[in-house]
């Protein structure tokens, strides 16, 4: 069965005509959508997961992660420490051609990783062991590194690849992550689908690529993601026809889709945590009547983790499908250690008390800036927290709004404290203290996301051994090192663990990751 139904907010959009695919039974198309529209089709501006789940579907890393997350060849096919000094050899996969015909070499892995890392790039922090790449031949690549790097070859999963021609001709040879170039609209990758059009905020077309090195594709040959940030209207749109999947599903929906013959919901546990932070690193807050910066005072920051109500947030806003977190990790990353995933009690006296020590006996006001289209019920958590704030005297005021805004505001320290969801991409502790924790340094690549300007001088310490450490006991050791001092620091309050509730058509088969990536080549139209 192929359905092709207009939907209202697209509906200026023409229809695409079913195409043939060597291998697959039938062709088929498939329309699906999502509460987040990906802000750029550039591979190494955004580092986050809208962009680069959407983007792995057109474009290809070295590595790729398979159902399981297990890291698999990708553009290369095989690879191994060096001989005699510290890093990796990459051997290329050989025939690969981009979208435009061009072939893949290792020439192109050269350039994207120097673009990568140039100052617009949002993903250097990715590459803050290499001290270096050499090509080698065109089918092989060495990348060297400060130390052992045990962890190196899972860590660039998703550092996808671009053609160094292609964007020389294009003018695109610099992310483009506070303007626009050829690479914000426009895409030549070398994975499963190719992008035939792109209409920012209303619709993005792909069609399979027929010369793709790989067969382990599903039977969808042409698709179209459509941004509907109303969950009502995305679920009508599904219960209609109009779609063919949406993520996430409110969770309040959950059991209508469940109970419908005609949908199936696809339910399970994200690897993302959600958590608030703030603003440690400016003397005076920005958003405040208040003299200094109480945030910097663990004792203010240990009073809005005690004022939190958790348990009230999973059961009625998450309405249960949550699980509590302590830890920037839960279960699904290496180093988590569930002895120390143990939150601080709900207490709002003694939130009071500590605000009054620290010297605010009336609390303060605040910003609070969160995201309303970003993570499951987000604005309807921060609307929660803040009666909970109220409640032990503190003043925040809410500014809510759509992630295409969020992060800029983020990165322009427009907040007092903040809310954010992060999923390890290594599945490695390592990630949450490289982006989130160490103390910012543009020049280690380090800190890239730690907006709060948070600093320990011991993690900093910490961060080489733990990337660099082989043997797994002396690298547990170092990184529960690390867990003890973020919970006895409060950089970051974590909330909870982010459920997965995707829906479909019944017909429809897809496979669910815990890094909640949505890949077309797994899609079976039919099944």
């Amino acid at each position: 069965m192929t359905r092709r139904f207009p939907l209202a907010a697209v509906s200026a959009i023409a229809l695409i005509a079913a195409t043939s695919l060597p291998g697959a039974a039938q062709a088929e198309s498939f329309r699906w959508a999502g509460q987040t529209d990906p802000s750029t089709m550039d591979p190494h501006a955004r580092n986050i997961a809208p962009v680069l789940s959407f983007l792995n579907n057109v474009y290809e890393g070295l590595v790729r992660r398979g159902p399981d997350m297990a890291i698999e060849p990708s553009l290369a096919t095989s690879w191994e420490p060096l001989e005699g000094e510290d890093g990796w050899r990459f051997h290329l996969r050989q025939g690969v051609t981009y979208h435009d015909g061009s072939a893949f070499t290792a020439d192109d892995v050269l350039f994207s990783y120097e673009r990568a890392t140039a100052a617009q790039s949002d993903v250097s922090s990715w590459f803050a062991p290499v001290t270096g790449v050499r090509v080698v031949d065109d089918h092989t690549i060495d990348f060297l590194t400060t130390g052992p790097n045990p962890l190196f070859p899972s860590s660039i999963a998703n550092f996808l690849i671009m053609d160094r021609d292609w964007a020389v001709a294009n003018e695109a040879t610099v992310p483009a992550s506070e303007t626009e170039n050829a690479a914000t609209r426009q895409a030549n990758g070398t994975g499963p689908y190719r992008l035939v059009e792109r209409a920012p905020d209303v619709s993005t077309r792909l069609e399979a690529f027929e010369d793709w090195w790989d067969d382990d594709r599903g039977n969808v040959t042409e698709a179209e993601f459509v941004p509907i940030t109303s969950a009502a209207t995305a679920v009508a749109a599904l219960i209609s026809g109009e779609i063919d999947f949406y993520e996430p599903i409110p969770l309040q929906d959950a059991p209508r889709v469940e109970a419908s013959p005609d949908l199936t919901l696809h339910s399970g546990v994200e690897s993302r945590i959600i958590f608030f932070g703030f603003e440690m690193e400016a003397d005076q807050l920005r958003f405040s009547s208040v003299e200094g910066n109480p945030f910097q005072d663990v004792r203010v920051r240990e009073a809005v983790y005690r004022a939190i109500n958790n348990d009230a947030i999973i059961q009625t806003i998450m309405r249960g499908n949550a699980e509590p977190a302590a830890l920037l990790i839960n279960s699904a990353a290496s180093g988590y250690n569930a002895a120390l995933d143990e939150r601080l009690a709900h207490d709002p006296e003694r939130a009071r008390e500590l605000l009054a020590e620290a010297g605010y006996p009336d609390g303060f006001d605040f910003l609070l800036r969160c995201t309303n289209d970003r993570y499951i019920n987000d604005e309807s958590v921060c609307t929660a927290v803040v009666g909970m704030l109220e409640q032990v005297g503190l003043e925040p005021e809410l500014v809510a709004e759509p992630v295409s805004q969020y992060f800029a505001n983020l990165r322009e320290e427009q907040f007092d404290m903040f809310l954010l969801g992060w999923s390890p991409g290594t599945f490695d502790a390592e990630h949450p203290l490289r982006f989130l924790v160490h103390t910012p340094n543009d020049e280690l690549r380090m800190g890239s996301w730690n907006f709060g300007g948070y600093s320990n001088p011991r993690i900093d310490e910490l961060m080489q051994p733990i990337l660099t450490t082989i043997d797994p006991v002396e690298r547990q050791a170092l990184i529960d090192e690390t867990h003890r001092i973020i919970l006895e620091d409060i950089p970051y309050v974590p909330l909870y663990v982010q459920p997965l509730v995707w829906a479909s058509q019944a017909d429809i088969d897809v496979v669910q990751r815990a890094d909640n990536f949505f890949l077309l080549r797994w899609v079976e139209v039919g099944g």
